[in-house]
């Protein structure tokens, strides 16, 4: 069933980043003047095999799910929140759904297992695997059967956006608990310690904090030492969605989709997906820097210099959706901005 993991991911087109970076070199302005606006432009040539890239299309996507170990009180919201959530993205009142509508981003959002019911919608689309994980603090989070069937959830998110014409896709998440499993997966896939790790998520105090931390290094000393491979690490510590969203980055890759992506919680899904394939990494690019102390960890390991740091830490691709005007701002200046020979403007001296 997941023999697609390993299909080897689209390479970048280094012929149109040369030609971008040639047009940039001809654009009126000192070379180099307009910073990483340059740099993401010629990125996104490469990854759109045009020397004049756009990011009309964008498809964003919020993978929701439940999660066992919330049972241990590691989140300032109860667990039923996650399908109220469910229902606000899709009445369009919540941030992500806000910054999708606003920008013309196409939202869909993908249920993978809530406690609470979620009614059906033209937006969702429904894929329970189960009520929630396991509580991995007592054995793994999902079944290998379940780990795959999210795994290919993500990949199908994917594959429905690049049906449309995407452009770029985002991928966000929804899940009570869910950066108690980020962290988690964090420090097996990085070995580092529970204290590195773990902050407020949805506005821990202190003492919340210290709790969660204490969870996470139990569920570590369980888990830790059998997770070499991404793929089991994604089982025993993983979420429904933190997999979903590992499988859309790897389908991204393959597909030749670029990732944008958001914060904390996807990067830990990005990390396992890189792990399973290095490849994984060109296709994508990171947003923003999270508030969630763990973040800077994940983006180090992945040699990332993320858009923005706007101290973010919400989750459900805000992060990725208030970053995407300045991709579509690097691709308006390099596209329409006159060249010195067509502004008859003199260039600097030798």
């Amino acid at each position: 069933m997941n023999d697609w993991l390993h299909a080897p991911c689209a390479v970048p087109d280094a012929g149109a980043a040369a030609r971008a970076a040639a047009h940039q070199a001809r654009l009126t302005k000192p070379a180099g003047a307009l910073g990483r606006l340059e740099s993401l432009a010629v990125q996104l040539a490469a990854w759109q095999g045009t020397d004049r890239p756009s990011l009309q299309h964008v498809r964003a996507c919020v993978f929701a799910a439940d999660h066992g170990v919330a049972a241990h009180g590691v989140s300032a919201y109860p667990q039923a929140v996650t399908a109220q959530m469910v229902a606000n993205f899709l009445s369009g009142g919540a941030a992500a759904s806000v910054l999708a509508r606003e920008q013309g981003v196409a939202l869909e959002v993908v249920n993978l297992g809530t406690v609470g019911p979620v009614a059906e919608h033209p937006g969702l689309v429904n894929r329970p695997i189960a009520a929630m994980t396991h509580d991995f603090t007592t054995t793994a989070a999902m079944s290998g059967a379940q780990r795959d069937t999210a795994l290919q959830a993500g990949r199908d998110a994917v594959r429905r956006a690049a049906d449309t014409g995407a452009q770029m896709f985002i991928a966000g998440e929804m899940g009570i608990g869910n950066t108690t499993a980020a962290a988690a997966l964090a420090g097996a896939l990085l070995r580092l310690p529970a204290t590195r790790l773990t902050g407020p998520g949805t506005g821990l105090a202190p003492d919340g904090i210290r709790h969660k931390t204490r969870i996470i290094e139990r569920a570590l000393a369980l888990h830790g030492a059998h997770c070499t491979d991404p793929l089991e690490a994604l089982r025993r510590l993983g979420g429904f969605e933190i997999a979903a969203i590992a499988g859309a980055a790897l389908a991204c890759a393959q597909t030749g989709l670029p990732l944008l992506v958001d914060g904390f919680i996807t990067t830990a899904a990005v990390l396992a997906a890189c792990r399973l394939q290095p490849a994984v990494r060109d296709w994508c690019l990171f947003a923003h820097a999270s508030a969630e102390p763990g973040h800077q960890a994940l983006l180090q390991a992945l040699d990332a210099e993320p858009l923005l740091a706007l101290g973010l830490r919400l989750g459900e691709g805000s992060g990725a959706l208030t970053a995407l005007p300045l991709l579509r701002l690097a691709c308006a200046t390099h596209g329409a901005m006159a060249t010195f020979e067509s502004a008859k403007v003199r260039e600097r001296l030798p």
